[in-house]
C-alpha cells in the first residue's frame, strides 16, 4: 500500500472512531424509561416485604409473651400482667410496636390475660395474644392453658380489644394467625 494511502486511510478510521462515541438522546431515554418501568414495577412489592419484616417483630413477641405465660402459669397456678415477672426480656416499646398486658382474675392471680402489641406507624398491623385455661378432664378439674395470637386485619395504630373471659377466638376485626395457615 502506498503511504499516502495508508495515510488517508488511519485519518478516515479515526474520524469515524470519534464520530461513534457516545450513546444517542434517544438511547439514553429508552434505557431511563425501561429504568422507571422497573423501578414502579419491584417498589410496591419492596415497600410491602419491609412492613412484613417489621411485622415478624410484633408475632415473634406476642408468641414468646405467650409461651412465657404458660410457663408461669405452671410454676404459679395463675397468670401476670407483667412483662418482667414472666422473663422475656421484651420492653414496653420498640421503634415499631408497644407492648402492654390485660388480665382478668384477682390482682395477684390472673385467670385470662391479653398481650397487645400496638403498632407506632400507620402501616403496620396490630397483634394480641391470648392466654387463658379451660378444664381439661372434667373428674378431675385439670385446668389447661390455652393461647393464641391474633392479627388486626387491617394496618392499625389501634390496639386490639380486650378479650372477654372463656371466650377462645380473636375478637372481632381481627383474624387468628393459627388458623390463617
Amino acid at each position: 500500500m502506498k503511504p499516502e494511502f495508508q495515510a488517508k486511510f488511519l485519518q478516515h478510521l479515526s474520524k469515524k472512531k470519534s464520530q461513534e462515541e457516545g450513546f444517542t438522546l434517544i438511547e439514553l431515554l429508552v434505557v431511563i424509561i425501561i429504568i422507571g418501568i422497573l423501578a414502579a414495577i419491584a417498589l410496591p412489592s419492596l415497600l410491602g416485604q419491609v412492613a412484613k419484616a417489621k411485622q415478624a417483630e410484633a408475632k415473634n413477641n406476642t408468641g414468646a409473651i405467650n409461651r412465657a405465660q404458660q410457663a408461669y402459669y405452671l410454676e404459679w397456678q395463675c397468670f401476670t400482667s407483667s412483662l418482667t415477672d414472666i422473663g422475656v426480656g421484651i420492653k414496653t416499646a420498640s421503634t415499631n410496636y408497644a407492648y402492654k398486658m390485660e388480665g382478668v382474675g384477682a390482682a395477684t392471680c390472673l385467670t385470662t390475660v391479653t398481650s397487645k402489641a400496638t403498632a407506632i406507624k400507620p402501616a403496620l398491623r396490630s397483634y394480641a395474644g391470648i392466654v387463658g385455661t379451660i378444664v381439661g378432664n372434667t373428674e378431675t378439674s385439670e385446668a389447661l392453658t390455652v393461647a393464641f395470637a391474633c392479627e388486626t386485619n387491617v394496618p392499625t395504630t389501634d390496639a386490639v380489644a380486650t378479650q372477654n373471659p372463656g371466650i377462645t377466638d380473636c375478637p372481632t376485626g381481627t383474624k387468628n394467625l393459627a388458623a390463617a395457615k
